[in-house]
């Protein structure tokens, strides 16, 4: 209870997301941003879980590209479509056949015309002519050739719905499936439409079904097609009132024989007022299908994967073959046939989360699919309800768990949360075809864990950013985040640990320093360090201090790091090549050139706070330190840049090391073997083991004073640029 109390305001903090996501999901208001988030996460799932795998059943006759350049612009005479329609129900046995194109304006055969001519011109005086003509009329008129091609076939045409202040129609429509006294007043159960644009009487009195074309596009969606309306309501006077069946829907009762349409209500509901209806049920003799619909009577397009004729959900073929009888008797035998356009110009391509041009024919085509396997999504009359229920649950784990807890546990109660909602969801969709809200429950969790890490982090951690601030004026930035993680574990206090220690000093600065104005000379100087800080701080290094032309780092500490040496030597070699970049740099500028000079040692040496009570650092004494302070300016008399004790090579054995001299600096009794780094072990070609060993040759030599095998081996030697080597093999590194 007293950590309930201590962190009851930031346990609050953490419960406002909740509010505002029970008040968006209550519909109280509502969020366009939680809207966008719930279509983007549904669209992704709905990619991931496409069968991508062709439907058999189902085939396209498109009228592509293709089809138009070999049969002529849009639209086509309907004795070809008459042709069309014959060749795939007769001979090629298709069960169904559905058009998901509108026949609005008579076809315009000029053949027709003529025969008019004839009858009021040449032959006005000639009654058996004039009724010849007139018997002869109808076997060249090419709508009552298609009216007569659809009558008795298996064949639903399309229309489209349409809204306006003044009712506009053409056309005429087919009867409705179910009357406008089938649903209980109260409730708008479908979407509503005042108007129409149908086929030509001929041609609606000569197919046996019909069903509209429309999809939905609200305001406040995106312009993605993802659900579209199963049935709809006309509500004008040029036709009869009631409700009408989609064109995916009126071949899908055509093709399994469903009669029956019943819709099915909710059970109980709120007294006096209308249920809300859960689906649409499909009887036929096999049984019944139970089609769940949202409140507009709409259903979620079920796509089975990337539209087209390359998409692989169902086959295509090109209505000019279909024509012209390129295939085979019987070979679409009970299939269920569209004939629609793929081709842009026709411009009934629309976007949907299975494609961003996907043709509209196969948004009908995916409907019947999902129809025949019962692969339905649905969103459920509890959805309000069920999103209410895990808002609420998931806030009171996160305001408490997230408040009571270590930084490191919140973010793994976040996480499990987070994986919570999600897993819970998922496996309702995939196992249930239920399509529940996620946006908002995903939007809270992210809410509320910054609040409660912004209150954590601005108001309960005051005392802890004043230790971290005190300890980053010692410590390097770069590196106090990392000790914030276990702050136990660092102490200002000295200790004695073994470290690698540089120092970096720049070769004839004195002599340049004399020549150049002081705020030159501030500039250059600032370029320089701010390019080898970069280098040093990549490495894991803590720069020490700057001594007028001198850069001291350390690696080990603060933090604990096992392998200081080798990233002091990595560190080491990446500042020459940082010197030389600098170098062709100020060579174009005008600017005077630098060289550098490195030592590096490791040992056991002092680290802690140290000073007096006017100015204090985090720093390294010690012997280890002096000595790389010494071997520093060793580097000139070898021809190198970088010169490192023993120590440090011992603790660095992935670099190729080639041996300089012994030496004894100034404050050691003992000598000093020195060294310098020529590449990486195991590296093929890097490093010419062969020279090295030459120069090892001539070491040995030296020391005992065989001047003559020495000479000998080290003639083949002189003509090697040992530094390009270096450099070259540790910088590819």
């Amino acid at each position: 209870m007293t950590a309930l109390r201590r962190h009851w305001a930031r346990i609050a903090i953490t419960l406002l997301p909740v509010v505002l996501a029970l008040a968006h999901a209550g519909g109280l208001w509502r969020s366009p941003f939680l809207d966008a988030l719930d279509y983007f996460i549904y669209d992704a799932r709905l990619r991931a879980t496409m069968p991508r795998t062709l439907d058999p059943r189902i085939v396209i006759v498109d009228i592509d590209d293709a089809s138009l350049q070999q049969m002529g612009q849009w639209p086509w005479r309907r004795d070809q479509l008459a042709r069309l329609t014959t060749e795939l129900i007769d001979r090629q046995q298709a069960d169904v056949l559905g058009f998901d194109v509108l026949f609005v304006e008579p076809d315009a055969f000029s053949a027709q015309d003529a025969l008019q001519r004839l009858e009021e011109g040449p032959f006005a005086g000639q009654p058996q002519a004039v009724e010849a003509i007139r018997r002869f009329r109808p076997q060249v008129d090419p709508d009552t050739i298609f009216a007569n091609a659809l009558s008795g076939r298996p064949v639903a045409l399309g229309y489209y719905f349409t809204r306006s202040k003044e009712p506009r129609s053409r056309g005429q429509l087919p009867a409705p499936v179910l009357a406008p006294d089938s649903f209980p007043e109260g409730r708008e159960y479908a979407t509503q439409w005042n108007g129409f644009v149908g086929s030509i009487p001929q041609l609606a009195q000569g197919a046996p079904a019909a069903g509209f074309l429309n999809v939905l596009l609200d305001a406040d969606q995106d312009g993605v097609v993802r659900s579209v309306p199963l049935i709809a309501r006309y509500t004008g006077q040029v036709a009869q009132p009631g409700y009408y069946e989609s064109l995916a829907l009126a071949v899908f009762r055509m093709a399994t024989d469903s009669r029956a349409l019943v819709p099915v209500f909710a059970p109980g509901g709120a007294s006096g007022s209308a249920p809300p209806m859960q689906s649409l049920a499909l009887a036929n003799d096999a049984g019944q299908v139970r089609v769940p619909l949202d409140g507009s009577a709409s259903i979620l397009v079920p796509y089975r994967g990337p539209g087209g004729a390359a998409g692989g959900s169902f086959r295509h073929i090109p209505a000019v073959d279909v024509i012209r009888g390129a295939l085979a008797p019987g070979e679409l035998k009970g299939k269920i046939v569209l004939v629609g356009s793929s081709a842009p110009g026709l411009e009934d391509l629309r976007s949907t989360p299975a494609g961003a041009a996907f043709p509209g024919v196969e948004v009908h085509a995916n409907i019947i699919s999902g129809l025949l396997d019962g692969r339905l999504y649905g969103v459920p009359d509890y959805t309000v309800g069920y999103e209410s229920i895990v808002l609420i649950l998931a806030g009171l784990v996160l305001a408490f768990g997230l408040s009571l807890g270590t930084a490191q546990r919140a973010v793994v109660i976040a996480m499990l949360t987070v994986a919570a909602v999600v897993g819970i969801n998922a496996l309702l969709f995939v196992r249930a075809n239920l399509v529940l809200p996620l946006g908002a429950t995903l939007a809270m969790i992210a809410a509320a864990f910054v609040l409660n890490m912004s209150w954590g982090y601005l108001v309960e951690a005051r005392a802890s950013r004043r230790l971290a601030n005190l300890f980053g004026t010692y410590v390097p930035r770069e590196l106090v985040a990392e000790m914030q993680a276990d702050p136990t574990r660092y102490s200002m206090r000295a200790q004695s640990r073994e470290l690698t220690v540089m120092f970096c000093d720049m070769r004839g600065f004195t002599r340049m320093a004399e020549n150049m104005a002081p705020v030159d000379l501030q500039d250059f100087l600032n370029v320089i360090f701010s390019r080898l800080t970069e280098v040093i701080s990549a490495h894991r290094g803590t720069v020490d201090k700057y001594i007028g032309d001198c850069v001291m780092a350390f690696w080990g500490a603060p933090v604990d790091t096992p392998n200081h040496a080798e990233l002091a030597v990595r560190a080491a070699v990446d500042m020459v090549a940082a010197v030389r970049e600098l170098n062709e740099i100020h060579r174009r500028t005008g600017r005077p050139q630098i060289n550098v000079g490195i030592g590096l040692n490791s040992g056991v040496m002092s680290v802690g706070d140290m000073g007096s009570a006017i100015r204090r650092s985090y720093t390294v004494v010690g012997d280890a330190v002096n000595l790389a302070s010494r071997i520093e300016g060793l580097g000139v008399h070898y021809g190198v840049e970088i010169v490192a004790t023993e120590a440090t090579r011992a603790l660095a054995p992935s670099i190729v090391w080639q041996e300089l001299d012994c030496v004894r600096v100034q404050g050691k009794l003992e000598a000093v073997r020195i060294f310098t780094p020529v590449g990486m072990a195991g590296e093929a070609g890097a490093v010419d083991h062969d020279a090295l060993d030459r120069w090892n040759q001539v070491l040995s030599a030296y020391r005992a004073q065989d001047w003559r095998h020495g000479q000998a081996m080290l003639a083949p030697l002189l003509a090697m640029n040992a530094k390009k080597s270096f450099t070259g093999s540790m910088n590819s590194d």
